[in-house]
């Protein structure tokens, strides 16, 4: 007689797996923008640092290069470097409004540099670390007072 059709459904079928096909391309492009740009963070004299002589001299730019020799000879000294005294210091440095660059407990002799342009930093026990800001030491805070501030990273650096 005439053309049966089982399947109602083949068009708006096929357009709902052509839409979660795409979806999911949109999903892994994101997805992978945002760990390019995590690792991207990541680059030298902005990260994390064990020592300050591991920080290369020359810093980013945005344009062409002239040579490291344009930049001075000594390593920069970090927007903040924090040096654990005690067998456990709480530390979180943050990018204000931003990324969380540290949120852990640092262990003695342990050390964090960064070289961000502004952060604030945070510290369970003030007595346990040993703060420099921007090269220079910061007073150490009262036995068990926590202290919240924020550094700026000097115009001459």
């Amino acid at each position: 007689m005439g053309r049966h059709r089982s399947d109602p459904l083949g068009i708006a079928r096929l357009a709902l797996v052509g839409l979660a096909a795409v979806l999911l391309l949109a999903v892994i492009v994101v997805g992978a923008g945002a760990l390019l740009s995590t690792f991207g963070s990541e680059e030298p004299g902005s990260g994390v640092a064990s020592t300050p002589s591991a920080q290369p001299s020359a810093g980013s730019s945005t344009g062409p290069s002239t040579g490291p020799s344009a930049e001075p000879s000594t390593p920069r000294a970090p927007t903040v470097r924090v040096v654990c005294r005690a067998e456990r210091c709480p530390v979180f440095v943050r990018v204000p409004g931003g990324d969380v660059l540290i949120d852990r407990d640092l262990t003695r002799g342990e050390e964090a540099s960064y070289f961000q342009p502004e952060l604030d930093v945070v510290l369970d026990d003030a007595s346990t670390v040993q703060v420099f800001e921007n090269g220079t030491v910061r007073s150490p805070g009262p036995a068990g007072e926590r202290q919240a501030f924020s550094v700026k990273r000097s115009a001459d650096q």
